[in-house]
């Protein structure tokens, strides 16, 4: 009987366990910022913060507004204590832009004010089915005056620059005059970050018969974002507008008088348009944002919300995996592919940032996160998005090899972290020792293609990186004689950031094989097949046919440790000679060892940030027994923190395949609700992007047991006990197929597209639209 290694507690959940929805119950201002991640909107072109609309009395710090447009970010000196050469110079940090949802309610003397009155029936619905942010509730003034507020808001999907809010007043005790403000404030900072208060002003602003717009400007990244309103209303009104502010005024006002009878319920639409200078030129975004602005505005606020829940209806029908058995897992699985979904760049130009758009923590920036755990889950669901991220580093390959020839290598080496495809980071031990992020996106290269046959990316695109990261990984390595001759990689960083700059990463060199010989597979591959492309790719980057017979050889040649004494993959030269320490005596308060430990005393004990050799079973999986991932995990289990989100998902996929249930479900809870129950207490900051999409891959590649090896899905599916059934669908090849994993067995059902034969429990079986396949499940101890 092993011990478990079990450091967190299942959290208090702030939410009912409903399996379409997020709602908050009651209003807490100690939830705020919390909920401020948690209520987030977007839709991968933009994100909001989920911030009131009204203001309400109190401590500013209480709340952090945020609206962001993926791809747009400012830029500053990186200050060094010492300086180095070649070091990064200027950061990239994603800007908070104007904030335009504010409306503010007066009647008669009288603010709508949270923090004042009484508020009944308070409900705020987060609606992930059908797409929209819902608050309601009662409130009494102090004055005695009871009314009933509704407040819906959109971001839409189908429009990607426009959003909606219907602001719902519905006087109950009282008829009144009353005064309803809505505003554009571009007077905005960010909250964290920049040493300098502001990095964006007000270029232009104004009004005109269309509605009003406010143009701001990133002087440091010479971009440019302009925001357009109109406004829609169901009753009289008197109308003003005007531009508020001290020293140049930055805001927009629009005032509406309106007399509300007893009774009857008023409403305010107020629709946003936004355009960036990422998208077309500075000078016709004004125009732009009116023409978009007009067209969801012809379309309506109902039409709109119609519109966002038939592209839901799809989005759901194509990502929805079903748990009966355990109502809070359900809840957590559709919040994490709702905003996934609310994350995600679609246009092959922006990523995904590590908080999603719903905070500024880490910058905005874009990680490895993306290819290791968040495009698997795109890949089998959505593959043309996984195709977008994929893109999107091809289109920063330029980048990618100016940030090689920075550290003196051939070829291309991708950034740790960036949103412009500059490396951001002036971190030493993360911007120039994490090589394996090469080899991280070749293998979801590789990934994408043996599951799509989308061989006109590889040609076209694919190959050329895998040119250039096998370029890199060549330069990095070198044949050390006391290693026998053996190709080392000396200085790198595998996926566990606890141990920086150390010799021989077993992540790192299983990778980079990896990569070497799956370029040299390619490029052979396009000799006879596509000699036309494979001329064009030679020409294009001065390939030379020399190169592949030294990858083969240095592939072959590589170092791969392994300790025969403890039976394991050693992380790295030095791991299992450091010293031991037991992380169950580690207090609570001094985790994440990150914010409380000297670097020093961190690298001078065997602890783990984060799953290394661990991600390394799962992903190159084929390459090792059962018994070697049974005794890896046994070994590094107990010595890893998982101060880092991306670690109790692996962990449990592999727990899963060896045969440790427990440890497989204890981690798959604390994943899939990471941000809902914030178990890392910093939800706040923004929701996890990587954790959300590692909580599906738990579920298909842990519970499920789905790999794909050289294009044949391999499953070895069980049933936790927890659970009565579970279900999903995956995309493969042109084919959509059904499982379901019950009591009864594991059953297959291909929905759509030719039979196809896949690997159930290392039998080969065939699926065909005819009927469905029932098999019996991995056994259980």
């Amino acid at each position: 009987m092993r011990n478990f290694h079990y450091k967190k507690y299942k959290a208090e959940s702030l939410y009912d366990y409903e399996p379409w929805s997020i709602t908050e119950n009651e209003f807490k201002i100690e939830n705020k910022h919390h909920n401020e991640s948690i209520f987030a909107l977007g839709n991968g072109y933009m994100g909001l913060r989920g911030t009131f609309e009204e203001d309400y009395t109190g401590s500013k710090n209480e709340t952090t507004p945020g609206f962001y447009v993926n791809g747009i970010y400012g830029s500053e000196k990186i200050i060094y204590g010492e300086e180095a050469p070649n070091q990064p110079d200027t950061s990239q940090t994603i800007v908070n832009l104007a904030d335009w949802t504010s409306i503010n309610l007066y009647i008669a003397g009288e603010k709508l004010d949270l923090l004042t009155g009484e508020v009944i029936d308070y409900e705020r619905t987060l609606n992930m089915k059908e797409g929209y942010l819902k608050r309601s509730f009662f409130w009494i003034s102090p004055k005695g005056k009871k009314m009933k507020i509704t407040i819906t808001r959109i971001i839409s999907l189908n429009y990607q620059h426009n959003a909606v809010i219907k602001f719902n007043i519905k006087p109950l005790n009282f008829s009144s005059e009353a005064i309803l403000t809505s505003k554009i404030d571009g007077d905005v900072t960010n909250h964290h970050h920049f040493r300098k208060d502001k990095v964006v002003k007000t270029l232009d602003k104004g009004f005109s018969g269309y509605g009003a717009y406010l143009m701001q400007y990133v002087k440091s990244t010479d971009l440019s974002v302009n925001f357009a309103i109109k406004h829609k209303v169901n009753d009289e009104y008197k109308d003003d507008y005007y531009l508020e502010g001290s020293s140049g005024p930055e805001t927009i006002v629009y005032e509406y008088r309106i007399d509300l009878d007893e009774g009857k319920e008023f409403s305010l639409e107020k629709f946003v348009s936004v355009y960036t200078s990422l998208d077309i030129s500075k000078e016709r975004l004004i125009r732009r944002s009116f023409d978009k602005l007009n067209q969801a505005y012809n379309v309506g606020f109902e039409n709109l919300k119609k519109e966002q829940k038939t592209f839901l209806a799809k989005y759901w029908d194509d990502v929805d995996v079903t748990v009966d058995g355990d109502p809070g897992l359900q809840q957590a699985l559709r919040f994490n592919a709702f905003h996934l979904l609310q994350s995600t760049g679609r246009d092959g130009f922006s990523n995904v940032p590590a908080k999603g758009l719903t905070g500024e923590f880490y910058e905005g920036h874009y990680f490895w996160d993306t290819e290791t755990y968040i495009i698997p889950f795109y890949l089998y669901n959505r593959p043309e998005l996984a195709k977008k991220l994929l893109v999107y580093r091809y289109n920063i390959l330029e980048k990618a090899r100016i940030n090689a020839n920075r550290v003196n290598l051939d070829g291309a080496l991708y950034p740790w972290r960036t949103i412009n495809g500059y490396e951001a980071s002036g971190f030493f031990m993360g911007s120039t020792v994490q090589y394996h992020i090469d080899a991280d996106i070749a293998y979801a290269i590789y990934q994408y293609v043996t599951a799509t046959d989308d061989y006109q990316f590889l040609y076209k695109a694919g190959a050329e990186i895998l040119v250039e990261t096998a370029r890199m990984w060549y330069s990095l390595g070198s044949y050390i004689d006391i290693r026998d001759g053996a190709f080392c990689f000396n200085e790198v960083c595998g996926p566990d950031e606890y141990k920086p700059g150390v010799n021989n990463n077993c992540y790192n060199n299983y990778m980079a094989k990896f990569n070497l010989e799956y370029a040299v597979n390619i490029i052979t591959e396009m000799q006879k097949e596509v000699p036309d492309l494979y001329y064009e790719l030679k020409h294009k980057v001065d390939f030379s046919e020399s190169e592949l017979i030294d990858w083969e050889k240095a592939a072959a040649n590589i170092y791969l440790p392994y300790n025969e004494k403890l039976g394991i993959n050693p992380q790295d030269d030095s791991f299992i000679y450091k010293n031991p320490i037991d992380i169950d005596d580690i207090p609570d308060e001094e985790l994440p060892l990150v914010k409380n430990w000297h670097p020093l005393t961190i690298w001078r004990y065997q602890v783990l940030k984060q799953a290394d050799v661990i991600l390394l079973m799962l992903l190159l999986g084929n390459e090792f027994s059962v018994e070697q991932k049974r005794a890896n995990y046994d070994y590094y289990e107990p010595k890893t923190t998982h101060d880092s989100s991306l670690s109790p998902a692996v962990y449990s996929i592999i727990a899963a395949e060896v045969g440790y249930y427990d440890d497989a479900y204890y981690y798959f809870n604390q994943i899939a609700r990471l941000d809902l129950d914030d178990y890392n207490e910093n939800t706040y900051q923004g929701v996890h992007t990587a954790g959300m999409g590692s909580a599906w891959m738990t579920m298909v590649y842990g519970f499920a047991g789905m790999r794909n090896y050289n294009g044949l899905l391999h499953f070895k599916p069980y049933l936790p006990k927890q659970w009565n059934q579970y279900k999903f669908t995956i995309k493969f090849k042109g084919r959509e197929i059904l499982i379901k994993i019950n009591e009864r067995g594991a059953h297959y059902h291909l929905l759509e597209g030719a039979d196809l034969t896949i690997n159930h429990l290392n039998e080969e079986v065939v699926l065909s639209t005819k009927r469905e396949v029932s098999l019996s499940l991995k056994e259980i101890d």
